[in-house]
Formats: structure tokens, C-alpha cells, sequence
């Protein structure tokens, strides 16, 4: 895909995942930034920086915005919805606990993997599933259904906030079974059927 004009992700949106980091689940939304330099795509290498000591994937269902949403309802975002897309939220998981503020964790170049956006977004936006294998095991799986914020709620939360624009990415939460990833690695975020996206491991300056 083009690299989209800003990145907003959504954190701790499956109950399993915030349990399994020690973290309460959010009353509402909790959204934060990645850079579009971030953005790499299907066979590009995520680089492990050298300020961190442990680097973890994090498979998420993407949404690509459609149309231009400003202070939506949620039918209103839901039919924004212009793609689907399978997204990796590589986080320096260290740093995201020492800085106590996500930016760095979350922004470093390549930290961004993402599939080829598929239009052909379901009905039911609660079958969509994601999938993390990691040299070919896998790791994570669930489905849209199981997030404590639906994708339209989360859409219509963000557009009170920012105006959504043609083409913004928006990374709607990982379930439980992160983990970390090492030099060598093969990482593959999978929405079955409709975007996938796998890229090697390699350590960066």
C-alpha cells in the first residue's frame, strides 16, 4: 500500500493481551501513533535497533480508511471502511516500559509491516482473524469479535478526536501471545483470506 498519511493503533484491545502484560483493560479507547516511516511491506526486513533488548511482533487486523471521517457515527464508520489489511506493531517492548510513553517503542523505521490492503471487507466484521506465526509456528490467533472495542466503535472514537482521512491506517489491537523476536527470525501476520504479510528478522544499527 502507499504509505498512509498517519498511523493511529489502538492498545490492550483484547482483555487476554493487557492480562498477559499486567495491564487493566481501558474503559475507553487507548490510541497512540506510528510514524509512516514506520511503513515497510510483505519480504522487507524489520531491523532491530541496538537501543533495545527485546523487540516483539504484534499481529493486528488493519483498517484502511475509505472515505473522510469526522466526528462519525459508527454506521457511518462503518462504511468508511475502504480495506482490509494484515499489519505487525513492532514494539521495543523494554523501551516502551522505561520511557513510560510509547513513541519510541512503536516509531522506529521498519516497525511498521504491512499486506497488501483487500477491499473486500466481510459483512461481519467480527469473523475477521488474525493470525502470527513465527518461523512458521503459530503464535497468535483470534478473531475481531473477542476486541473489547468493535472496529466501528473504535473508528467513530477516533474521528471525535482527528479527522480520518482517504488512505490513514488505523491498527485496532493484538491479541494475547506476543512475544520476542530475534535476529533470523521469519515473522507472518496472516488475515486468512484476505491480506498477509512476512518479513525477516535482522539485527540494525
Amino acid at each position: 500500500m502507499t504509505r498512509p498519511g498517519k498511523i493511529v493503533c489502538v492498545g490492550r484491545n483484547y482483555r487476554e493481551h493487557a492480562k498477559e502484560l499486567g495491564n487493566e483493560v481501558p474503559k475507553q479507547p487507548l490510541i497512540f501513533l506510528k510514524p509512516p516511516s514506520s511503513v515497510i511491506h510483505d519480504g522487507d526486513t524489520i531491523l532491530m535497533p541496538a537501543a533495545s533488548k527485546q523487540v516483539d511482533y504484534e499481529g493486528e487486523i488493519g483498517v484502511v480508511v475509505g472515505r473522510t471521517l469526522r466526528r462519525a457515527s459508527r454506521d457511518e464508520a462503518r462504511g468508511a471502511i475502504g480495506a482490509i489489511v494484515a499489519l505487525n506493531d513492532v514494539t521495543a517492548r523494554d523501551l516502551q516500559k522505561s520511557d513510560g510513553q510509547w513513541t519510541r517503542a512503536k516509531g522506529f523505521d521498519t516497525f511498521c509491516p504491512v499486506g497488501t490492503p483487500n477491499t473486500r471487507v466481510p459483512s461481519d466484521l467480527g469473523s475477521l482473524t488474525v493470525i502470527t506465526r513465527v518461523n512458521g509456528e503459530e503464535r497468535q490467533r483470534a478473531t475481531a469479535a473477542e476486541m473489547v472495542f468493535p472496529i466501528p466503535e473504535l473508528l467513530s472514537y477516533i474521528s471525535q478526536i482527528m479527522t480520518l482521512e482517504p488512505g490513514d491506517l488505523v491498527a485496532t489491537g493484538t491479541p494475547s501471545g506476543v512475544g520476542a523476536l530475534k535476529a533470523g527470525d521469519v515473522v507472518e501476520v496472516e488475515i486468512p483470506g484476505l491480506s498477509c504479510v512476512k518479513n525477516p528478522v535482522a539485527a540494525g544499527a
